[in-house]
């Protein structure tokens, strides 16, 4: 028997298990790839210094409700997701295992959920299915291995559209409607948006306006009093947070206030200040390629896909709540792409039935065949053309590092990659392309999580600049910074002080020129370039570069004689940030 035939009979083997122990198989194979590489590396820019350092912060403190980056309110976002990386914290004392396990968690949580509401809805084949093309979504792992806050929001709000498709689909189930905007309010006091799950009712109020027999036990009055529930889950966090701002009331804790709960949410929203993008990004640029193969396969399974919406209301609800949910990001101005991160579990599980029973168009498995080759031939050539010191790719890695070698070694993981790519080609060729795409997308997201971190984490994190700066600065010294970012706080073993991220560079300036004058053994990390006011750089010792900025160290010689003194004296010290890499 040779092994394409064994791989081809695989899944069928896999889905005639009974459902725990078919659960157990799919969670289990998910903990392999998600948990994988958890504990080797370390926060990378640009959110996820950030969330650790403020989770580093709550627990050194013991002041979790208003977090606090660098000793300074952070207003950006509620504390929910930073609230989970200091538990962990708090639990393991390792902030490298910490920082990665709560989206890890969840990511498997949603995985469950999909897998659960897939069997419920149709059967467990179909419910194996649609988890695994969640899986194969690059968009997925990417998320679940990041310390960003979309993959617990989605999360949230898979938990909400599980109990809202539950009790209006499977069978009344009024626990499981009102969890579902518990959810949402955990969503909401999470990022914001936890409330999308309430867009369902968007196109089930229409089925019911379509035909009033349908919904008859489960569309009632009774509706009603979800919201309730979800204000009492934020009020959980708002009223607190109140009345901590009103008892501070100080400038900064009321600003607090009226920015986390304003300027983050509609203003953010309606007017975005950053991220500025077309209307049609995510359907050009993110959806085609983070969400690959599963808008191919949508094209491919077109046909079935029309069929099942003429029987299946479930189908029909939840690929409108995906179009609603993307036309909803797409109508703010600012857009990322993981923000449309929350609809890819219902795209999978919309997809799942038409597989199960469907083989995609013939065309799918020409097309998805010549890209594998085409993305392994890429990866070869691109290692081939780091060994070679393309200079291209050397003034791309000039922005991290100065040390050839460490190009040479990416090269070797592409050309890897790219062996990796093209071996499953040849090696499965008569297996289906989806099957041959998802083990080489699998073995390669472990070489990535394993080889690939140890290779990026000297790149992507600033401790070769903070060891420069550390062998002029004595025990006992500080360092500050202007313009700061919150990964120099979080691997720096001196003490840190900045002068406000809400100052603006001249002011930064002047309080950090008062700063050195008044504090002994005090030293001043900045960039080479820009002009900087109250400082000559001429004597500053040079440190290195990292994320793609020079960095300079300044001491009591390069201050100039006389600054301006700033309009407030503004600077927040935190002690000895950096002793969780002991």
């Amino acid at each position: 028997m040779t092994l394409d035939f064994r791989l081809r009979r695989l899944p069928d083997t896999l889905f005639n298990l009974p459902y725990n122990r078919l659960l157990l198989v799919v969670l289990a194979f998910a903990a392999l790839m998600i948990l994988t590489g958890i504990g080797l590396r370390s926060p990378w820019p640009a959110d996820e210094p950030r969330f650790a350092e403020v989770a580093r912060e709550m627990v050194t403190s013991g002041q979790w409700l208003l977090p606090m980056r660098g000793g300074e309110l952070y207003p950006d976002k509620p504390p929910v997701f930073m609230w989970a990386i200091a538990f962990f914290y708090w639990l393991t004392g390792n902030l490298k295992i910490a920082f990665l396990l709560p989206n890890a968690l969840c990511s498997l949580l949603t995985l469950g959920l999909v897998f659960d509401l897939g069997t419920r809805l149709w059967n467990q084949r179909t419910g194996a299915i649609a988890a695994l093309l969640l899986m194969v979504a690059p968009q997925f792992l990417i998320q679940a291995q990041r310390a960003q806050i979309d993959a617990m929001v989605a999360c949230w709000i898979m938990v909400a559209c599980y109990g809202l498709i539950r009790h209006f689909f499977v069978q009344p189930s009024w626990r499981w409607y009102f969890v579902a905007w518990a959810f949402m309010g955990l969503g909401i006091i999470t990022k914001g948006v936890g409330f999308l799950p309430a867009l369902l009712f968007i196109p089930i109020l229409a089925l019911k306006l379509q035909d009033t027999s349908r919904f008859q036990g489960t569309l009632r009055w009774r509706c009603a009093l979800g919201p309730l529930v979800m204000l009492a889950v934020v009020a959980a966090w708002l009223v607190p947070m109140v009345l901590a701002v009103s008892h501070l009331g100080t400038d900064e804790a009321l600003a607090y206030r009226d920015n986390i709960l304003f300027k983050q949410t509609g203003e953010r929203y309606a007017d975005s200040w950053g991220h500025i993008q077309p209307w049609y990004y995510y359907l050009a640029s993110v959806i085609p390629s983070l969400w690959f193969p599963l808008p191919l396969l949508f094209l491919a399974l077109l046909r079935p896909i029309r069929e099942i919406l003429k029987h299946r209301l479930d189908v029909v609800v939840l690929l409108a709540w995906v179009v609603l949910v993307v036309a909803f990001f797409s109508l703010s101005p600012g857009k990322r792409g993981v923000y449309v991160l929350p609809a890819l579990p219902a795209l999978a599980l919309s997809l799942a039935p038409a597989l199960s029973g469907q083989n995609p168009a013939r065309w799918f498995g020409a097309v998805t065949s010549v890209l594998h080759l085409l993305l392994g031939a890429a990866l070869i050539i691109l290692g081939v053309l780091a060994w070679n010191d393309h200079p291209r790719l050397v003034e791309k890695v000039a922005d991290y590092t100065q040390d050839p070698a460490r190009l040479h070694e990416a090269g070797t993981l592409l050309f890897t990659l790219g062996v990796v790519w093209v071996a499953s080609l040849m090696a499965f060729w008569r297996c289906r392309a989806l099957g041959r795409w998802f083990i080489a997308l699998m073995v390669s997201w472990l070489v990535f999580t394993t080889w690939g971190y140890r290779i990026l984490e000297p790149l992507r994190t600033p401790r070769n600049v903070l060891a420069a700066a550390e062998q002029f600065v004595p025990a006992g010294g500080q360092i500050g910074m202007i313009n700061f970012r919150e990964q120099f706080i979080l691997f720096s073993k001196r003490d840190f002080t900045h002068f406000s991220y809400f100052s603006d560079r001249e002011q930064e300036s002047r309080n950090a020129w008062l700063w050195m004058r008044e504090t002994p053994d005090s030293y001043l990390m900045v960039a080479e370039d820009g002009e900087l006011g109250c400082f000559n750089k001429q004597g500053a010792r040079p440190l290195g570069t990292a994320h793609r900025d020079t960095y300079v160290l300044l001491s009591d010689q390069d201050m100039t004689d006389s600054c301006e003194p700033p309009d407030k004296v503004t600077r927040f010290t935190t002690d000895n940030p950096g002793e969780w890499l002991d």
